[in-house]
């Protein structure tokens, strides 16, 4: 399936901020409302702290999602890839990721360990697991 990535704008705002939020509460186990709340008010922030590294994945001029790269001291991170239910199994999120680690030595990435689907593919692409917290892995694409 043919994407394009464009530079996110103002405008994109709040459909980065609903795609973060998606993406963290989908597999962030049994959080409390006061968690929920400073997950709410991190992400609005960080969102628009990194408006201008944000992407917004299109198809037809459709938004489908987006993806967020960020400066790393060796690499890069990255920090959030997200793609609409519709759109995901078509290869767009792997193309993506492929284009990354073919353009960098080192990329870094966070995932849910419940995200297993997501841990597969990094792994087939070569990442290996660095760190780890009770929630996610932590992982390390090196060429």
């Amino acid at each position: 399936m043919s994407y394009e990535l464009k530079c996110a704008n103002e405008s994109d705002i709040s459909k980065l901020i609903d795609y973060e939020l998606k993406t963290i509460l989908e597999y962030a186990d049994s959080l409390s409302e006061n968690e929920t709340n400073e997950i709410n008010d991190y992400v609005k922030n960080n969102v628009k702290d990194k408006l201008s590294k944000y992407k917004i994945i299109c198809n037809d001029n459709n938004k489908i999602g987006c993806v967020l790269i960020t400066d790393n001291n060796d690499g890069i991170s990255l920090d959030e890839i997200y793609l609409e239910e519709n759109y995901r199994n078509k290869g767009i999120g792997t193309d993506i990721i492929e284009k990354l680690i073919s353009e960098n030595d080192i990329v870094y990435l966070w995932v849910y360990k419940l995200n297993a689907k997501a841990i597969s593919l990094y792994k087939k692409l070569g990442f290996e697991i660095i760190e780890e917290t009770e929630s996610r892995y932590y992982m390390k694409y090196s060429r």
